[in-house]
């Protein structure tokens, strides 16, 4: 959540600096936002299913730290699962779980239509995002992401799978429905599944998709940027080291970025990022099968 919240801070920043103001004076913005969310009032809607809605708030937080558990902070891991790049790509759907609650349960139309942009989005990267992360394991030979980061004690996975990793990246964007792929929570849906909420719900929800773009940078350290390996430092030192600075590049990235119509990113997602995706996958099989 440290990471989160420093990633909310330089989002602030980032904002002060674009309208003029001292981006020293945005670093607190989200400190100030969440304790007015804290004091307001929750919104109560007519035949709402509150537990389905405000479960599904939480469920994004339990998402991210499902995820996060089986990443190795330094020679320490939550759990240390044998097949951790499965577990991750499963908790990734857990997220396309929390969205549709959050749409159904609001018993509302913007919501309802956010919810269903989701998940039109998540079945257009999800089978993108599962070859993205195959490509270290059949590297390594191992799911366990511990194996993956011992594999590259030598060389960064990154150097030889940039479109695994530049893959991974924008679907770390997406899975936590930022940027680009916020289409369900846009402006012009009067903030789709954000639209009903209000207070601690509102909080929760702003939280959890900060924690999933936490969790994913270091899922993606772990994966192709060497997890703690690094000089001088501790290992769990680099890891959070390398943990912000891809969660700073993905908040300017989704920054600059232009929301993508669930259509159009079907024809990228399927017609574009699945054959480099698997084009990756080729050439990593045929170097593994060229060393043994």
């Amino acid at each position: 959540m440290g990471v989160a919240a420093a990633g909310a801070a330089f989002s602030g920043a980032l904002s002060a600096g674009a309208t003029g103001q001292r981006p020293v004076a945005g670093l607190l913005a989200p400190a100030y936002e969440a304790a007015r969310l804290m004091r307001q009032r929750r919104r109560v809607l007519l035949g709402a299913d509150r537990p389905l809605w405000r479960g599904g708030g939480g469920t994004l937080l339990v998402a991210a730290v499902l995820m996060v558990g089986v990443v190795p902070l330094g020679n320490w891991t939550l759990a240390d699962l044998g097949v951790g790049v499965v577990w991750v790509n499963a908790v990734d759907v857990l997220v396309w779980a929390a969205a549709w609650m959050l749409g159904w349960g609001a018993n509302s139309a913007h919501a309802l239509v956010g919810a269903h942009r989701y998940l039109a989005q998540a079945l257009s990267y999800e089978l993108p995002l599962m070859f993205a992360l195959v490509a270290p394991a059949v590297a390594a030979g191992s799911l366990r992401v511990g194996d993956i980061v011992a594999a590259q004690s030598q060389l960064w996975f990154v150097v030889w799978m940039p479109a695994s990793f530049a893959l991974f990246c924008a679907c770390v964007l997406a899975f936590s429905l930022w940027g680009p792929f916020s289409t369900g929570s846009g402006p012009d849906l009067a903030g789709g599944v954000l639209a009903e909420l209000s207070g601690v719900d509102r909080l929760l929800v702003l939280a959890g998709r900060w924690a999933l773009l936490a969790a994913g940078s270091a899922v993606a350290v772990a994966l192709f940027l060497g997890g703690g390996a690094g000089p001088l430092l501790p290992a769990w030192a680099w890891s959070l080291l390398k943990t912000l600075l891809v969660m700073a590049a993905l908040v300017v990235l989704a920054r600059r970025l232009p929301l993508l119509r669930p259509d159009r990113l079907a024809e990228v997602g399927w017609l574009v990022g699945l054959p480099v995706a698997l084009a990756q996958l080729l050439v990593v099989s045929l170097v593994v099968l060229g060393r043994s």
